[in-house]
């Protein structure tokens, strides 16, 4: 690890660990305002809804972040969600069993991933136009394979654990503690977490320092693959079905939720419990917006706003070091 990536580890995980404080404070807030303001907001099945909603796109946000924090940017996971919609209802459809067409959805997760690192790093393409041609060109082979129609799963085996719950809480919201727990322990505990921050901070600097940037990549654009493809299957089992179409502008809530957790656009700067603060912060406006009868545009206005205030904040902080 890079000098200079070890002499503001400390500041960075002090600042992290007050920005989350502060996240959960203002989700709290959100959720004593909204409960007043409209009694419907704290009712056990909206509750169960909004962490439904936020969910999946805490998930895709923490994949975000990985890439993130390498200075990188992933545009093509909301089309990876989609595209793995299909990947997963065609298999299921065909009759091979749940697990297989499951894990053969997340090697397709990992395999985009790891093309994007293979243009980044072999090709020098920059993460923008990589990430983006895929967006594109996903959205189109997934329509090419389902000739423009949704697939309907045909079981209901599958389709049932999304709308379930255990003791209570969504299974949808315990695949979150599910990834986020060894996100947290791979992103603040392990070496390949501290490489990820080191990339981030000076990849020159880094490669010197004897870490391998290139697989560090790699790791970083195969992980996001791997959570937006497990979005998609849990996606698909949430709706019954699957289609190219779903998830369209997902990519702008991960980044969103992601920048609002404090992760930086600069890079080396970033948490796990940060997007998933951030992701459900955006859900809960969303949802209180619509219990409210506010009009959804004002939805979009507010998310910009607050990107626009907490990168700003951002540029702030680095100025001050």
């Amino acid at each position: 690890m890079s000098t200079e990536a070890i002499a503001v580890e400390k500041p960075k995980r002090n600042y992290n660990v007050l920005f989350g404080l502060t996240l959960l404070a203002l989700l709290v807030l959100l959720w004593i305002v909204l409960s007043v303001a409209t009694p419907s907001f704290a009712s056990g099945n909206n509750i169960a809804n909004l962490l439904r909603q936020g969910s999946m796109i805490a998930i895709m946000a923490v994949g975000q972040t990985f890439v993130i924090i390498t200075g990188g940017i992933d545009l093509s996971v909301g089309a990876v969600v989609g595209f793995a919609t299909v990947v997963v209802a065609m298999m299921i459809n065909a009759g091979f069993p749940i697990w297989l067409a499951i894990l053969a959805t997340l090697l397709v997760g990992v395999a985009i991933g790891m093309f994007h690192g293979f243009g980044i790093v072999k090709m020098g393409l920059p993460p923008f136009i990589i990430t983006l041609a895929t967006l594109t060109s996903l959205r189109g082979i997934g329509l090419l394979m389902t000739n423009g129609n949704s697939i309907n799963i045909k079981s209901d085996t599958f389709t049932a654990f999304s709308r379930s719950s255990f003791v209570g809480i969504p299974n949808l919201f315990w695949m979150v503690i599910l990834v986020g727990v060894p996100a947290y322990i791979f992103l603040h505990h392990s070496r390949w977490g501290r490489y990820l921050f080191s990339v981030g901070s000076n990849a020159e600097a880094s490669r010197l320092s004897g870490v391998n940037v290139q697989r560090t990549i790699y790791m970083a654009y195969t992980l996001s693959g791997l959570c937006a493809a497990f979005v998609g299957v849990l996606l698909a089992a949430r709706i019954g079905i699957g289609n190219p179409t779903q998830a369209e502008g997902w990519e702008l809530q991960a980044i969103a939720s992601s920048v609002i957790g404090g992760t930086s656009l600069f890079g080396a700067v970033g948490s796990v419990h940060g997007p998933l603060l951030g992701a459900f912060i955006l859900a809960t406006i969303n949802n209180g917006a619509n219990l409210l009868n506010v009009n959804s545009f004002w939805q979009r206005i507010i998310t910009g706003a607050l990107i626009i205030i907490i990168v700003y904040f951002d540029g702030l902080r680095r100025r001050g070091k």
